[in-house]
Formats: structure tokens, sequence, C-alpha cells
């Protein structure tokens, strides 16, 4: 009956993603926070029109999040919905073949910014149960959380779920914001990566200065942190701050194997990156290096003269933006207290440093037993015809530790965007297929998981 939904209803479909793809509610700029709300109060609307109830927008400390329910039976499991709809900035606008929030369909896919990141995936949700409910094929509860925060980091959503833990009580939190193998080899992450975000300042003189009259005999801030960051990995790829590495989880020899089973084309890898070889930490694959294992890279970088034509200047400032992936048992807070001391450490005595944290995320590992994962295994084996392969993805999403620790609750990450989808890059796009599987796998995701649950009881 889906299936039928859908046929009859794509284009709706299509248009009404298209429509909330148009706001740019990008949540890390301030100028931005009126677009943002104005998101919140479109996904408020487009989930009473799908048949949600009790919407409402919540405050919290920064931008508000989207609640809404529908509660058929309260001896049927609830399924507690999460999902964004801010957006990450669109820079640099100049690579975009397309306005990122013009959105434009063509080769079968959603070209804007946030098309997989996450509104396309968060609104197959909204759609799979208006398709349920006009269908009269409801299987369990549902609640619907969708926050404004995401790509900042969800800074106060924690707080914000402490003081209504009662409001959010669910067996089971489906989450769609990673990506499937292939469109023909669906699968299914069960390890995300944890995130520590830190934006770096060395400060030299007290103000800019003439090049000729200064260069030479004062520090140059711009060179300083240059040959700062180049010290913070050494030749093999390895990070360099003491202690990175001590509560790292080391795979087993066997589990190193069953990753490597994990279908994987080195050379289409790199022709689709248009570079001539990977790059990485010694001894590791790139699917290692992207998944297990944990990362330093420089985000941004800037200081000095950057526009047009020729400013013989030494910057006062240098500043970069700095994230390091992390894996099992690496915490955030450790990590960027690691950071933070190393980097004051590499400081010459000619500049000062800042480093100031932004968001982080501890890692997660998923159960592979468990009645959720099953059901969302048999359901995408139900819609591509093949059984989903269990990934470790190399993304975060810190809010599955913070559902963890807070709700006690797992999170199920059945995602259905691809790695190519250039999401956080210019381009970014969502193919239809996706999309449509996506409205198509969930109702059957939520059956499956009614049905275990029942068993389960007997």
């Amino acid at each position: 009956m889906i299936r039928q939904f859908i046929d009859n209803e794509k284009d709706r479909l299509i248009s009404e993603l298209v429509e909330i793809l148009r706001i740019p509610s990008i949540s890390a700029d301030p100028k931005y926070k009126e677009e943002v709300r104005r998101c919140a109060l479109l996904v408020k609307d487009l989930m009473e029109s799908a048949g949600i109830e009790n919407c409402e927008i919540c405050e919290t400390g920064g931008h508000p999040l989207v609640y809404g329910e529908k509660i058929i039976d309260k001896s049927l499991p609830t399924v507690l919905v999460y999902g964004h709809y801010d957006v990450q900035p669109p820079d640099p606008l100049n690579s975009w073949t397309s306005p990122p929030f013009e959105p434009v369909i063509k080769d079968g896919k959603i070209y804007a910014r946030g098309a997989a990141d996450d509104k396309g995936q968060v609104f197959m949700h909204i759609k799979a149960f208006e398709g349920m409910q006009k269908n009269g094929t409801l299987p369990c509860n549902f609640k619907f959380m969708i926050e404004g925060e995401e790509e900042v980091g969800s800074d106060n959503l924690g707080p914000f779920l402490e003081k209504n833990k009662s409001k959010f009580k669910a067996d089971v939190i489906l989450i769609s914001d990673t990506s499937i193998l292939a469109n023909d080899c669906p699968s299914i992450t069960v390890g995300l990566r944890g995130l520590s975000y830190v934006e770096v300042e060395v400060q030299g003189p007290n103000r800019d200065l003439h090049s000729g009259l200064y260069g030479g005999a004062v520090a140059n801030p711009v060179n300083i942190l240059c040959e700062m960051i180049a010290k913070m990995k050494d030749e093999n790829g390895h990070v360099t701050i003491p202690g990175f590495y001590d509560d790292v989880a080391e795979l087993t020899t066997s589990e190193r194997k069953e990753l490597a089973l994990t279908p994987f084309e080195i050379t289409e890898f790199k022709s689709h990156l248009n570079i001539k070889d990977v790059h990485g930490e010694k001894g590791y694959t790139t699917i290692e290096r992207t998944s297990i294992r944990p990362t330093l890279d420089v985000n941004g970088i800037w200081g000095g003269y950057t526009g047009e034509g020729a400013k013989t200047v030494i910057a006062a400032k240098a500043f970069a933006k700095i994230s390091m992936r992390l894996v099992p048992n690496q915490e955030h807070g450790k990590i960027t207290e690691m950071f933070r001391k190393h980097f004051e450490l590499l400081a010459p005595d000619s500049v000062k440093v800042k480093v100031t944290p932004h968001h982080g995320g501890n890692p997660v590992l998923t159960p592979t037993d468990s009645i959720a994962y099953k059901a969302a295994s048999m359901a995408m084996e139900k819609t591509f015809g093949k059984k989903p392969v269990p990934v470790r993805g190399g993304g975060s999403v810190p809010i599955v530790a913070l559902f963890k620790n807070i709700l006690g609750l797992d999170s199920v990450l059945m995602g259905f965007g691809l790695d190519s989808d250039a999401i956080h890059s210019p381009n970014e796009h969502y193919g239809i297929f996706n999309y449509l599987k996506g409205i198509e796998t969930i109702p059957w995701f939520c059956s499956y998981y009614a049905e275990l649950c029942k068993s389960e009881k007997k």
C-alpha cells in the first residue's frame, strides 16, 4: 500500500521537499536566526498536514525544536524519530553550479544545501508517516523530534532533554542521517566516530606590520600557525598529541578482516574525487582510516591579507578551525583538553595562543542483535531485495550518545544517502531514488519492529 501512496503522490512528495529546501536555515550564522525559525514553523505545518498530532515549537537555549506525536495505543511500542532541519553554511558559493537555496532537479537528484543532510532524510519520515496514516496501517506509536542545532553541536539539546524526559519516553530512536554503500548495496550504520572541534588563534604583534620594515625580526603568526599545525602529525600520519591514542579501542585481526569485506573499490574512490592516490595513517586501509581510526584535520585557516592584488603585511593574528574525529573509547572533552595543552606547548615565546572549544560528541557503537536492528535489516531487505551490510560510519552524530545517556535508548541509524552526495560541500544533492526508497522502507521497519516486539512479549 505504501508503494501506491508513493506512486500517486510522487510529484507532491518532491515539491514539498523542494519548498523546505528553499529556506536557508543555517544554524551557525546568527544573521540567519529568523530563517531557522521560519524553517521550524514550516516543518511544524508539514507535520500537522501529514496527520501528526500535538505538534509544537519547543524553545531551547538556542534554535527551536519541533515536536509532534501520534499515540494510537499505549500498549504498542513507541518509535521516536530524530532529525534536524538546520543546515551547514553553503560556502564557497562560487563552487555551486546552481544557487544552494534554489533547488534544482537534474540527473535524478535534487541539488540544494540540506538535500541529503538532513532535510531530505528527515522529510522521508514525515511522508512515510503520512502514507501509513492515510492507509490506516500505523503499526505503533510515533514521536518526532526535529531539532535546529545539529550542525552546531546540539549544545542545547541535552539540557532540554533532561527537563523533558517523560515527553520523549519511547522504546527506540530511529535516525536517518547516515548513508548506504550504494543504491544496489544497502547498509546500516552501526558505529559512528566522535568529534572534538576547536578554534585556535595565534597572536603576534599588536597590529599588522609592514613586511619590509619588520619582516625577519618579528614572528609572523601565519607562518607560526602553519608550523604548529605541521607538528601535529608525524611522517606516518599519526597525531602527535601525547596520550591521543591511549584509549583507542583497537580491532582484532578477525575484526579487521571482517571490515575488509565491506564492498569498496579504491579505483572508483580515487576517480570520484579526482585524486591520483589516497593519503593517511600508515598501516591502515582507506576503509579503516575513515571508520575505525581517529583523525585530526584543519577545516579552515586564515590571517593577513587575502583580497585582490598585493598588500605586504605581517598579520597581527592568524586563525584555524580544527576537528578531531574520535573512535571508541575516546572521550571528546578529554581529547579537547589534550589538544589545548599540546598546542600551547608548541607555541614559541614570540606569540600568544588561544584555544576555544566549540562542539563535540563521543563515538558510539550500536547493537546488531537488537529487535530494532533486526527490523531495520528486514525492512531494507524487503525494499532493496538484498540484505543490508552493517558498517561503521566515519562521520559523527553526537546526539546518539546523548540519547543513550539521558533517555537510556539505543538508536537505529537507517540512512539512505550516499557518500557521494557532497554533504557539507558545494553542490550537495540527494537522489530521488533514495528519497522515495526511504519513504517506502520506513513503514516496513515500523511494521517489523511492532511484530518483533509483540513476539518478544509472548
